[in-house]
């Protein structure tokens, strides 16, 4: 956990989360000091003026360097370091709460401007949560630190008043009216919180509590400073009295007091400039209540998209099971079709399921999805189709559901489907949409100019926008100027060049601002690398291994980017391109890089990426289990628990996946990166991605040990998903490799891979044969750590054999020794949960319950979650023997709810299986051992 400095309350030191006692009022002031500069150097001189004062005596200087000696024997001789100029504590800026205060509160500003309000919501709560109680700094009453306190609570009060406007544009008024008044009472003079507390009141039906509300701050000014309210709040009085409807609010943005929809509701915004097309959108909302297709056809900018997306929120509100789209990108320039598996992955997890419960082949997908939605409402819109064969495996079954399908094909060989053919405008409507675009007086100004851009953009809304796009980034243009220059047939084509072609200009206009900056030269650079990586997100660490540069510059670029619109908020400390802004930054990369430096700076962000994956698997399995055969050339991003390696295989699941698919240009990272997240994601079943990467870097791999290792990955992974042919046949192709290249490194490995896939398929005299082969490897090795593994696997043969008796031994000794073995702790869970087998096996049903409940409490702590849910499933049927029912249903519960939280269970299903008497086992638990 290591340091914290907190000034947000009393004043506290804490080191590995315990609070540290540090003596000397001018130790803990210079202390104080350092920490509010944190990473910089703050001058001696300064720190002789804020500590010793004014009157500092001649041996001032000579009584510092006492301090800062006793400080760094009293904490940590590193964590002060010694400067030209004076002195920097070397602590993470985060790890002093005033400075990580400071940084929420900008984070939750910036997402609020960008029109993220539960992005903001959450930001202002953690900043607001780090305050204490108490005076800013209690304990110190020097000059600067009285003067840092006080700005430190005004701080507070802004960012709490900040947060209070957040929750009343979201409609929080009821609870912000019942908490706000305690503030208001103890800031009688703050006029802000005092209009904030009036809106809150109105909003909530009491008008008359709002007016007393501004009649007490009125008298409290008045009496404490002889002045009337401000203009702001004497304005919101009036409107009150007036019943003013712009008070009122009519549509919340998004609401943050609830938990999360309970439906999807994926639709994009609707288009603000939304223009003419009623006979459409009236034949649409026809067609709703007919055929369960709905296909919309036109070419190119024609408008089909923004017709379909208008036409779902006028829906919407029919379909009580929500609302999902997905853009197929059939005919999106320099992007790949969604391929029907990937279409349907994302259709799955709109529905709930993720993980090893979507199956990996097409046909078995769309039967899942077909059998999902036959009782469901929903209305599910597929974007840029490329043709029929992209749409057909995904039309849902259920009679309530209903597709809005856009594709430039004419689809007529959907079966039931209404069809929609989409033309031009006519001259009018777009001349209604051009004068939206760039206003109304300026269309009235130059009314000929205005027709004739019309005319000559043929009633395409995709040009009329490329028109307006050009005029706004030319406020010096006439639209005779642009006119002009569309009448010319051969620029035409050029001026009106797909959409991309503004959007690259202005793209390139904020991309020179950021060049010619001082401080955006980093930012300007980083643009342009980023587009080297086909990245989902970006982060700061991986920015940072990308540029070679240290965390915290690729931060501070990462977020010039942000505020120069360049990137956009994806989460905390996470960021992503818009996919035009993408799309220019690749061209960039592709035109500006050195193919030389180009390599390099992937190869850095594989490597960054291969060693946190390799850090996460030794995290949650323990060193002993890995022996990479491809080492990491960057150190990576590492784990403090198993928890915390799980978070981050949480959080960069797609980033890693779209490395994988990048790995070309470097096949043995991509095979390493392949093998290191075989852990972090079998424990949260994620078993499919797992097979692409494995797959993906099969075929760029040529080494036949690295192929050898990734045909045993491949098994082990084809096995968690029941395939348990084709995982022998990888695992014995593995082995036939291994022979060639190094015998003996991994074939205890591999023995035991398919001990465990025979045990599967209940050829047990192989399993036991596999796994005696595999015992032998590790003992003649001198491995007890991995023989560990091999017996654990035993027992489960043992098992099934009818050999209980020999099974609980084993067993037994394996607890006994893997208990000896502190690298191995993480896995004693799995140890317990086996031996409870075993006694469940051997008749000893109250020591297998004892033995699950062990396993439960070690296996929450890694964080395992199939093995988890595993044990509380056996743990259920155990108690369901003892006759203990209620316990039952609950371990059983407790199973569902685990699976239904890692997406590989619908609630729908586990409310069907609770609903049997004894439940059958999901695919999740029937391929576990």
């Amino acid at each position: 956990m290591g340091w914290e400095i907190r000034f947000l309350g009393p004043w506290e030191v804490i080191h590995d989360g315990q609070p540290v006692r540090l003596t000397g009022h001018r130790r803990i002031g210079v202390l104080a000091r350092l920490a509010q500069d944190a990473g910089q150097t703050v001058q001696a001189g300064q720190l002789l003026t804020d500590i010793w004062g004014g009157g500092s005596t001649a041996t001032a200087a000579k009584q510092l360097h006492i301090v800062i000696s006793k400080l760094r024997e009293s904490l940590s001789p590193e964590l002060i370091a010694t400067t030209p100029v004076g002195y920097r504590l070397d602590l993470d800026r985060d790890r002093v709460d005033a400075l990580l205060f400071a940084r929420l509160a900008k984070r939750a500003r910036t997402a609020r401007a960008h029109g993220g309000t539960r992005a903001a919501d959450a930001l202002f709560r953690q900043a607001l949560s780090l305050w204490r109680g108490g005076a800013p700094l209690g304990e110190l009453a020097e000059p600067w630190a009285r003067i840092e306190a006080a700005r430190l609570e005004e701080e507070r009060l802004a960012v709490l008043e900040d947060h209070i406007d957040v929750r009343l544009a979201a409609g929080d008024h009821h609870a912000v009216a019942a908490e706000l008044g305690a503030h208001v009472t103890s800031h009688p003079l703050r006029e802000r919180p005092a209009a904030q507390l009036m809106l809150a009141l109105y909003r909530a039906g009491r008008p008359s509590d709002a007016l007393a509300a501004y009649q007490r701050t009125r008298t409290a000014l008045i009496d404490e400073i002889g002045v009337d309210p401000g203009p702001e709040l004497r304005r919101l009085q009036q409107a009150m009295l007036v019943k003013d409807p712009v008070l009122d609010l009519t549509a919340p943005r998004e609401r943050i007091t609830g938990g999360e929809p309970s439906v999807p509701a994926e639709l994009p915004s609707d288009i603000h400039a939304f223009t003419a097309r009623s006979g459409e959108v009236a034949q649409l909302r026809a067609a709703l209540d007919g055929p369960a297709v709905i296909a919309i056809d036109g070419s190119g900018g024609i408008g089909k998209s923004a017709l379909a997306v208008h036409a779902a929120h006028a829906a919407a509100g029919r379909f009580p099971d929500g609302v999902i789209y997905v853009d197929l990108r059939g005919s999106t320039p320099g992007m790949a079709p969604l391929t029907s598996m990937e279409a349907l992955r994302h259709l799955l997890r709109s529905f709930g399921l993720d993980g090893s419960a979507v199956p990996t082949q097409v046909a078995e997908a769309a039967a899942r999805y077909r059998s999902l939605t036959a009782a469901s409402r929903t209305l599910i819109i597929l974007d840029n189709a490329r043709d029929v064969s992209h749409v057909r495996p995904l039309i849902p079954a259920g009679r309530g559901c209903r597709v809005l399908v856009t594709s430039r094909d004419p689809l007529t060989t959907l079966d039931n489907a209404h069809h929609l053919r989409l033309g031009p405008f006519a001259d009018a409507e777009a001349a209604v949409l051009l004068a939206r675009l760039i206003g109304p007086d300026r269309a009235r100004a130059e009314p000929e100019a205005a027709a004739q851009i019309v005319r000559l953009c043929g009633g395409i809304p995709l040009a009329l926008r490329i028109a307006a796009a050009r005029l706004a980034a030319r406020p010096d243009w006439t639209l005779a100027d642009l006119a002009v220059r569309l009448a010319d047939a051969t620029r035409r084509m050029d001026t009106l060049e797909y959409a991309d072609l503004a959007v690259r200009a202005s793209i390139s206009v904020s991309h020179h601002h950021l060049r010619e900056e001082p401080t955006g030269r980093d930012a300007a650079r980083l643009l342009t690398l980023l587009g080297l990586l086909d990245l989902p997100t970006h982060t700061p660490a991986a920015t940072a291994a990308l540029a070679g540069w240290p965390a915290h510059r690729a931060e501070a670029a990462l977020d010039r980017l942000l505020t120069a619109h360049l990137l956009e908020p994806a989460g905390l400390d996470r960021f992503r391109f818009h996919d035009l802004v993408g799309l220019y930054a690749r061209e960039r990369a592709e035109q500006d890089e050195p193919a030389g430096e180009a390599a390099a700076a992937v190869r850095r962000v594989l490597h960054h990426y291969l060693a946190t994956a390799q850090h996460s698997a030794v995290s949650i399995n323990g060193p002993a289990a890995h022996d990479w055969s491809i080492q990491a050339e960057q150190p990576g991003q590492e784990f403090a628990s198993a928890g915390e390696a799980q978070n981050w295989a949480e959080a960069e699941r797609e980033n890693v996946l779209a490395l994988a698919r990048q790995a070309a240009a470097d096949a043995s990272a991509g095979a390493g990166l392949a093998e290191a997240i075989r852990w972090p994601f079998a424990a949260r079943g994620w078993f499919a991605e797992a097979i692409e990467a494995t797959e993906l870097a099969l075929q760029a791999c040529t080494e036949l040990g690295e192929r050898a290792s990734l045909l045993q990955t491949l098994g082990s992974h084809y096995q968690e998903l029941g395939r348990n042919e084709e995982s022998v046949r990888a695992l014995k192709e593995s082995l036939e490799l291994w022979h060639h290249t190094e015998p003996s490194r991994s074939a205890a490995g591999l023995h035991n891979e398919l001990g465990i896939t025979y045990t599967m398929m209940g050829r047990l005299e192989e399993a036991l044969e596999a796994l005696d082969r595999a015992q032998a490897i590790t003992v003649e090795r001198g491995r007890p750590d991995l023989e560990t593994f091999v017996r654990n696997n035993r027992v489960h043969v043992f098992c099934r054999q009818g050999r209980t008796a020999e099974a609980v031994a084993e067993a037994l000794h394996v607890v006994d020794t893997v208990k000896d073995m502190p690298d191995m702790a993480d896995l004693l869970g799995t140890n317990h949960d086996t031996l409870a087998d075993a006694y469940r096996a051997h008749g000893m049903l109250t020591e297998a319950v004892q033995e699950y409940r062990t396993a439960i409490d070690l296996q929450h702590a890694v964080g395992h979650t199939v093995g988890l849910a595993t044990t509380h499933w056996w743990l259920g049927h155990t108690l369901h023997d003892l006759g203990r029912e209620e316990q039952a249903r609950e371990s059983w519960r407790q199973c569902f709810d685990l699976l239904c939280e890692a997406r590989l269970l619908t609630r729908g299903e586990a409310t069907a299986l609770l609903a049997q008497p004894v439940p059958d086992p999901p695919a999740a638990i029937r391929n576990q051992l």
